[in-house]
């Protein structure tokens, strides 16, 4: 799993969460779990993961997307 999916799953499932206790304090679930996890979306999107310095990461990364681009050339 990757880091942004597992942001976005943890975002979505907070925002659900706070939904949830805003509906029963408010009496409308429905409306508030569909706020609250669009709130959480939101909140998911936003989680970023930290980019490495390294510089032999930075080596593989771009053999890595240079390989890549070569193979989606040739289709």
């Amino acid at each position: 799993m990757t880091s942004k999916s597992r942001g976005m799953g943890l975002g979505i499932a907070l925002g659900a969460g706070l939904g949830i206790v805003a509906g029963v304090l408010a009496g409308n679930m429905a409306v508030w779990l569909s706020i609250g996890v669009a709130i959480g979306v939101a909140i998911g999107a936003s989680f970023r993961r930290k980019e490495s310095d390294c510089p032999e990461c930075a080596a593989v990364h771009r053999t890595h997307e240079e390989a890549t681009s070569e193979i989606a050339g040739r289709r």
